[in-house]
């Protein structure tokens, strides 16, 4: 079985505030070999001096692990406290959690991260945002 390594054209958020969000690039995509029905979606995620994400939620099937790989990023996951992430340090998002913030924790210094998902294989919509 061969994976496939490619890089998509970024993908644009508008926040809430109207402020350009983030630029999510598809930097692989490929089935678990040994998973049936799943696979493996990587991203990066870049976060201009003061953008966020709009508050949403993953596909249904989405188990996400993300590491911060330059800045630091303010994230708050469901009801718990905020916390800032700093290059090197990671957290996850559990299958229906509510990613309530996500931002670049400076207004001078751009963030980036990395996500890896992993979902069902037939799975488009990777990201619901929230109604505004």
């Amino acid at each position: 079985m061969a994976l496939s390594i490619f890089a998509t054209s970024p993908v644009f958020a508008a926040s809430a505030g109207g402020v350009l969000g983030e630029k999510v690039t598809l930097v692989f995509d490929g089935a678990l070999p040994n998973v049936p029905g799943k696979s493996i979606k990587v991203q990066t995620v870049e976060y201009e001096p003061g953008v966020s994400s709009i508050p949403h939620t993953h596909a249904a099937s989405a188990f996400i692990y993300a590491t911060v790989l330059e800045g630091a990023v303010r994230s708050k996951i469901n009801d718990n406290p905020e916390q800032v992430y700093h290059a090197g340090e990671n957290f996850t998002e559990l299958p229906g959690d509510h990613h309530r913030v996500s931002a670049n924790a400076s207004d001078t210094e751009p963030a980036r991260l990395l996500a890896v998902l992993i979902v069902d294989t037939d799975e488009q919509n990777l990201v619901i945002n929230d109604e505004e």
